[in-house]
């Protein structure tokens, strides 16, 4: 007969705890989720609104293979102000968008090695937060009904993440 002193008792928790932590973690392994690229599939489709004074056009392929691509187009007075373009990839971390910036002439403002690199924080229904680098912004793709995306920027402030509505799209055929 074992006696349940505080010491057989510590001994006996302590064993059942780690073999409860063993057998739970391949679960939890099965379960956790990084995100994919299905998590951003409502960005598919051709988008456009009206920012800084003139007009913001974007689009966004359907996921294939380990990728979506995209750009966003902004003209003013009839003219390109900006263009952005976009590479949503599959890692082992979950998705990750690389954006870099061109004034017209597709003069690059970023070095030519380099593009802003945003990973993938979580995802609910037809919304989707990500993360840059250096941790210090935030931007959310959020599709708020069949024909209207947004894409919110968000800044910490008073260790709160703030955002904005950045730019909203109107679907486009």
């Amino acid at each position: 007969m074992i006696l349940f002193n505080k010491l057989n008792f510590g001994k006996i928790l302590s064993f059942v705890l780690l073999l409860s932590a063993v057998i739970s973690a391949p679960a939890l392994a099965q379960t956790a989720t990084k995100g994919s690229l299905k998590d951003i599939n409502f960005l598919d489709g051709r988008w456009k609104g009206n920012y800084n004074g003139g007009t913001i056009e974007a689009s966004w392929t359907a996921p294939e293979g380990d990728n979506i691509v995209g750009f966003i187009r902004m003209v003013k007075d009839g003219k390109a102000t900006l263009y952005e373009l976009f590479a949503f990839e599959q890692t082992e971390k979950g998705p990750v968008a690389h954006v870099k910036h061109f004034k017209p002439g597709m003069i690059s403002l970023e070095e030519k090695e380099v593009s802003d690199t945003y990973n993938f924080i979580e995802a609910k229904k037809n919304e989707a937060l990500f993360e840059k680098d250096d941790i210090s912004v935030r931007i959310i793709y959020e599709r708020r009904s069949q024909n209207q995306l947004v894409i919110r920027r968000g800044k910490l402030e008073n260790n709160k993440w703030e955002f904005i509505d950045l730019f909203v799209f109107n679907r486009i055929p």
